[in-house]
């Protein structure tokens, strides 16, 4: 009688064993399916005119969506900045500010940092291509330009 409660249990053991490490291989199956889908989308989508429409999106904790734009020289381009975080632009502002190649991003960020009064833009804005209005939460602004 011990004997076949033994042999019961050892098949019960083994017969464990296997469908864990059975599942264990699917649940690797699935995360490799769901990494290989997680691209993210081009933040650029050229519409039937040739216009490249970029939508950039921020928050509240000082992130955006997009890191890096690309355009063809000369292609026109419509940029939407959408806040989506709740707080005021006095306390998290967002702009974005497309500089001419060459500019040196510290020497630029001090001038801006020291030209609040208008919307952290430098008077003498000879660095800047274009520029959004400054926004806060819940809202958006778009501009245009080749």
């Amino acid at each position: 009688k011990h004997i076949l409660i033994a042999i019961i249990s050892l098949f019960f053991i083994v017969g464990c064993g296997n469908s864990k490490k059975e599942t264990v291989e699917k649940s690797e199956e699935i995360v490799t399916k769901k990494i290989k889908k997680t691209e993210k989308p081009s933040a650029v989508i050229v519409d039937s005119d040739g216009v490249a429409n970029i939508l950039i999106t921020t928050n509240d904790v000082m992130k955006f969506n997009v890191k890096k734009l690309n355009v063809k020289a000369g292609q026109k381009v419509k940029l939407t900045l959408k806040h989506i975080g709740k707080l005021d632009k006095r306390v998290m502002g967002h702009n974005v500010v497309i500089l001419k190649p060459g500019v040196k991003l510290s020497d630029f960020a001090r001038k801006a940092a020291s030209s609040k009064d208008n919307d952290y833009i430098p008077s003498d804005a000879s660095d800047v291509i274009v520029h959004t209005k400054m926004i806060g939460g819940g809202e958006s602004t778009t501009i245009e330009f080749v």
